[in-house]
């Protein structure tokens, strides 16, 4: 932490993991697009075993708006969801590419500005190893997974428990000092681990209230809305099958 980030972050690699859920991901898809980017960056969608039909979507998706598709089942054939590949693939290449690491999930939609500022707010704070746009409903009040934030409009503050990464920048300084392949392979959500070990390396996360972005919870996941309409059934699935493990 002793180069300042500003320095380090040559780029941003943007990624969007995806299974299913296409109309949503087309949103994300082109909010990112039309970002109002100054630096240099890239961006891939990991189809994680969605459907031959929304595979296909996502293919003529590619194709129009010029994002980079790569179909885990190329990849692997463990089942969906394949998070952990996704996180250590990304971060590999980040590395080697001298990059921070955009995460953007398929239920979230950014706005034009939202994408380069998280990375100019990243570069301000040497200390940063998580950047993270706080999430709201159509109404604009800050929704899950930040309810905790509320009351605090409009500001920048550490974090301490942990950040969603709805839509959050790892700095190329925490893809370093973390190692991805140190994550349980028996978990299938990542957020809460990786938060945690930044702030054990020395970092600080940063929650942007300031950047808020729409999100739909779950839009990606639809079983998970059990929790809010029928909790005992989600945590009856989340248990006696496995699911959602953090």
């Amino acid at each position: 932490m002793n180069q300042s980030i500003a320095f380090m972050m040559k780029k941003l690699h943007i990624i969007t993991p995806v299974k299913d859920s296409i109309d949503s991901t087309l949103e994300t898809i082109r909010a990112i697009q039309g970002s109002r980017l100054s630096v240099p960056f890239t961006y891939t969608i990991y189809n994680d075993f969605s459907t031959p039909e929304n595979t296909r979507r996502l293919e003529e998706a590619a194709h129009e708006y010029g994002f980079r598709l790569v179909n885990l089942s190329d990849l692997t054939d463990h089942p969906s969801p394949n998070y952990l590949l996704v996180l250590q693939t990304s971060q590999r290449e980040a590395i080697e590419a001298e990059a921070g690491l955009l995460i953007v999930e398929s239920d979230v939609t950014v706005k034009p500005d939202t994408l380069q500022s998280l990375y100019d707010g990243a570069c301000q704070r040497k200390d940063c190893g998580i950047a993270a746009a706080v999430t709201t409903d159509e109404a604009g009040q800050i929704n899950y997974p930040y309810l905790h934030a509320r009351g605090r409009e409009n500001q920048v503050y550490a974090e301490k428990k942990h950040c969603s990464f709805c839509c959050s920048l790892l700095t190329l300084d925490l893809l370093k000092a973390f190692d991805f392949r140190e994550l349980d392979p028996t978990k299938n959500w990542f957020d809460v681990t990786i938060s945690h070990e930044s702030l054990k390396k020395g970092f600080c996360n940063y929650l942007f209230t300031t950047l808020p972005v729409l999100h739909r919870p779950h839009a990606s996941r639809p079983w998970k809305q059990l929790k809010y309409k029928n909790p005992l059934k989600y945590y009856w699935l989340k248990y006696t099958k496995g699911l959602d493990k953090i």
